[in-house]
Order: C-alpha cells, then sequence, then structure tokens
C-alpha cells in the first residue's frame, strides 16, 4: 500500500509498504513531509511568513486553518527530475520555488496554501518524508528503505 498520496498532478517521492503500523506512524503527524512547490510570480517574505504561522483553506467544505510549518525560499535552479515539458515560457512572469515542511497532509493542502497566499502552485514535487530524501531519484525508481524515519 502507498503511503500517503500525491495528487494526479504532483510528483515526488511515494513510500509503499505492507506494514500497516509503519503506514499509520509515516502519515501521523510525527513524521515531516517537505515539498518544493514553483509558484507563480515572485514569492514575498510576507506571503512565507502567511503560510508558515498557518493559512485557512477549504477541506471537504469547510474552513480549516493549517498547522505552523516550515517554509523558505529556494533557488530556481533546484535539483530535482527536469520535466519532459515546459509548465509555460517566460512570457507569461516570473515563478519561484518555495519549499514547504509540514507534519500534516491534507487533500491538496499545499496547492491551496500558495493559493490562499496569493501564488498558485504550478510544480509540485514531494523531496523528503523523515530522513529520506529523493535526491536525484529517476522517476520509477524503487529502493528498499531500511532505515527508521524520524
Amino acid at each position: 500500500m502507498a503511503i500517503g498520496r500525491l495528487d494526479e498532478k504532483s510528483e515526488g517521492l511515494l513510500l509503499l509498504t505492507t506494514d500497516g503500523k509503519m503506514s499509520y506512524h509515516i502519515s501521523s503527524n510525527k513524521i515531516e513531509k517537505e515539498y518544493y512547490a514553483q509558484v507563480d510570480g515572485e514569492i514575498t517574505p510576507e506571503a512565507m511568513v502567511i503560510l508558515s504561522n498557518g493559512i485557512q483553506i477549504a477541506i471537504e467544505g469547510q474552513n480549516y486553518t493549517t498547522q505552523p510549518c516550515l517554509v523558505k525560499a529556494i533557488s530556481n535552479e533546484v535539483k530535482i527530475p527536469v520535466m519532459k515539458h515546459k509548465i509555460r515560457d517566460n512570457r507569461h512572469g516570473p515563478t519561484s520555488w518555495v519549499s514547504i515542511t509540514l507534519r500534516e497532509g491534507k487533500f491538496r493542502q499545499v496547492r491551496k496554501m500558495t493559493a490562499a497566499a496569493g501564488f498558485p502552485t504550478l510544480r509540485l514535487v514531494r523531496v523528503r518524508i523523515g530522513n529520506i530524501l529523493l535526491n536525484d531519484m529517476p522517476s520509477g525508481t524503487v529502493i528498499p528503505v531500511t532505515e527508521l524515519l524520524v
């Protein structure tokens, strides 16, 4: 079974297990999940503060305020697999990358958070779950994980 989900437009690290207790532990609020989000526009320090303090989004038709999380701007030269096609070109304006590290994982949460802060997500990549990193792992690669997640 997959631990957590990635929506159709998202990419990155996905863990598979047959251990129900491990799945529950990783899905709980005890394990950090880090995402790189390419957003529309140059994200502002004010928007990053709003995101990190918690922002109101809709979950299943109800207002929900996200838990505080770690948000930081990262270089536009992030080390993730190159997409086969461009999301858009420079004629549409600038984009920027932000790292968002959270412990919860509501439906399309990161996309909803960045949109609510005024910077819609164009590309979303999960790069870390606990201490397991995506690094330069090519798409479709499967590796056994034997280390304990923290």
